[in-house]
């Protein structure tokens, strides 16, 4: 009888044992299914009161800086340019012959070193009076002095500053080799008597993320040569992680040569425009005011549109209205008519 018990005693330990064991394996597996709760953290994103009016980025202050525009020299042996990854505009357009110059439009920020300067073109100046800019060059050709010597925008050029306000690199020979710092262009402003606070506020109308642009045909790469050889030869390439355009010339990154800073654009545009050849030098004549074809790439997207002159500015425009633009850098390229836009400008999708 004892045994029998004893016996039926060690069998009610073994069951509770099990079943100890059971229940810690069954909430063992419990803890394992079952995720941690997380609790969620909403980000509060804050909405700046202001903007750049290049750009359409936020600001926590008015900007006030009146824009500066300078003739950037864009001659093989002036690369790469200083100052260039800042700039919040970039026109792109033929000087003479198949070389191509930059118009660099500065607002939201001014780097200390800019350059090389070149010299003006009159279509430089109409741009430049166009925007109400502070215009910046070194050198000129007949019909730009005439318009500038008539003040027809406030300017500084290195004609008469070389040496003052204009330095000379010793790292490149003339005339690849003038620079100016951006407290030489405040300098000069006040030698020159033009405020520098802005007066003309820009039609640009902007998306508010880059997930807005929806509409277009897909393009992840867009080229356009000026001239036969590759030294102008331009690729604009979408870099989906960042939403921004990557720039080569003849295969090289474009990037700034004091900070090494590459160019990253939120937008690229091509607009046709008339052009005539004015003299044995291969200088032009540019028609600014008529409008005509364009291109704009953003966010992968391209899409035909249109540009216009609104008040002196040329605008990208979309039936009848300003683009909207995605927010960041932008860099238009001037197309002749001849060959024109659909030859010159070739992109993959």
């Amino acid at each position: 009888m004892f045994k029998k018990r004893g016996f039926i005693f060690a069998l009610c330990i073994l069951a509770l044992v099990a079943c100890t064991k059971k229940e810690e394996v069954q909430e063992e597996v419990k803890e394992q299914v079952e995720p941690e709760k997380v609790e969620e953290v909403v980000k509060e994103v804050a909405v700046l009161p202001y903007f750049a009016p290049f750009t359409g980025i936020g600001s926590e202050v008015v900007m006030q800086q009146r824009p500066i525009l300078v003739t950037m020299n864009n001659h093989p042996l002036a690369r790469p340019q200083s100052g260039i990854a800042q700039a919040d505009i970039v026109y792109e357009m033929l000087a003479e012959g198949n070389v191509t110059r930059f118009l660099a439009l500065y607002q939201s920020e001014i780097p200390e070193t800019i350059g090389p300067v070149r010299s003006a073109r009159d279509y430089f100046v109409t741009i430049a009076k166009g925007l109400n800019a502070f215009y910046i060059a070194h050198g000129y050709s007949p019909d730009a002095k005439k318009m500038l010597d008539a003040r027809v925008v406030d300017n500084i050029n290195g004609m008469q500053y070389d040496g003052i306000l204009f330095k000379r690199s010793k790292e490149r020979k003339a005339p690849h080799n003038s620079y100016i710092s951006k407290e030489n262009i405040f300098v000069g402003a006040e030698k020159v008597g033009a405020s520098m606070e802005i007066n003309k506020i820009p039609p640009f109308s902007f998306y508010d993320s880059v997930e807005d642009v929806k509409i277009g045909n897909p393009a992840s790469s867009v080229s356009i040569r000026y001239g036969s050889g590759t030294s102008f030869e331009n690729q604009y390439t979408y870099l989906p992680d960042e939403g921004l355009y990557e720039r080569t010339t003849a295969g090289v990154l474009t990037k700034d040569k004091e900070s090494d800073e590459l160019v990253k654009l939120s937008n690229v545009i091509f607009m046709e425009i008339p052009h005539k050849t004015i003299d044995n030098a291969g200088r032009q004549e540019l028609t600014l005011t008529a409008g005509g074809k364009a291109y704009l790439f953003q966010a992968g997207i391209m899409k035909e549109i249109e540009w216009g002159n609104i008040d002196g500015l040329l605008i990208p425009m979309e039936n009848g209205v300003p683009a909207k633009l995605v927010k960041g850098k932008s860099w238009i390229s001037i197309v002749p008519t001849h060959p024109g836009i659909e030859k010159m400008v070739n992109f993959l999708p």
